[in-house]
């Protein structure tokens, strides 16, 4: 459940007290998952479409808002996979990562690839390090894509099986958000673009989405505006970004200028006012009265 605002931010009606707890010392946070999402996009009429599904009400977090397909990092994710594209040293500079920490860079890049196979039917694999695969429909597909939501088979010995190697340079890295210290779910996330692949479409088969769409970035964001469409502040700030190109290929030859600092909400006590700010994100800033409700 949240609270209406007059665009379609999503605000948890518990975080005034949460914030108060933290200012207070009476919370402790709770350390963030890593996890990714990606932006998907393909051509339109009028510049690039991006694939978006909305999370069911029922959903704990952030339930109702639209969001892109992604989730948390899997420990298996780790674990040696077939690999094409930049080395896993460029991808541990460009996620933010030390030297030394290649294997949390492909895990959150696995991740990326492994949830939007989940989620949207799209798989950024291929035979061979310039070639993507193309339908990825049929019981043997979906077979290993249920296998792998029940996390019963890992993404590594999935392209194993099929012979494939994961096209880590079909994504660009967009953004990374961190949950704020207050909310009870944290998520440390990298945000990535990547085009659909020829012969590939995608689908709803997430669980935690009651409907998907293609959308212009500008036209979701003028829904957002008119407080139609829900959304957290990540998803709406990465969709203002995504509006100059005017190609996917474009889009995703864009992503090695975006600014991969992470973005941690920030909330402080002003008088008789909690102050809840995104540095860099002024549109996000909400004024909370002391004992009150934005």
């Amino acid at each position: 459940m949240s609270n209406a605002q007059p665009n379609g931010q999503w605000y948890p009606p518990e975080w005034p007290d949460r914030i108060r707890a933290l200012a207070a010392g009476e919370l402790t946070p709770v350390s963030p998952r890593r996890a990714a999402t990606v932006l998907l996009l393909r051509d339109g009429a009028a510049g690039p479409d991006v694939h978006m599904l909305r999370r069911r009400a029922s959903m704990a977090f952030a339930g109702g808002a639209y969001a892109y397909p992604g989730g948390g990092v899997d420990p298996r994710d780790e674990q040696p996979v077939r690999w094409a594209g930049p080395s896993l040293a460029v991808w541990a500079a460009r996620l933010g990562f030390d030297e030394g920490d290649a294997a949390q860079a492909q895990a959150v890049v696995c991740a990326a690839v492994r949830e939007t196979y989940e989620e949207a039917g799209v798989l950024l694999a291929g035979e061979t390090a310039d070639t993507v695969v193309g339908d990825t429909t049929g019981e043997d597909w979906e077979r290993d894509r249920e296998a792998l939501v029940a996390r019963e088979l890992s993404f590594a010995d999935f392209l194993d099986r099929r012979g494939l190697v994961l096209r880590s340079d079909l994504l660009g890295a967009w953004a990374r958000w961190i949950t704020p210290e207050f909310e009870q779910r944290r998520y440390d996330t990298w945000f990535f673009v990547a085009a659909l692949p020829a012969g590939q479409r995608t689908r709803n088969a997430s669980t935690e989405a009651d409907r998907t769409v293609w959308i212009r970035p500008a036209e979701a964001a003028a829904g957002y505006d008119r407080g139609e469409l829900t959304m957290m502040p990540p998803t709406i700030s990465t969709l203002r970004t995504l509006e100059p190109y005017g190609t996917a290929a474009e889009a995703l030859e864009a992503a090695g200028d975006q600014d991969m600092t992470p973005v941690l909400a920030q909330a402080r006590l002003e008088g008789d006012e909690l102050v809840l700010s995104w540095p860099g994100h002024e549109e996000f800033t909400k004024i909370i009265p002391v004992g009150g409700t934005p």
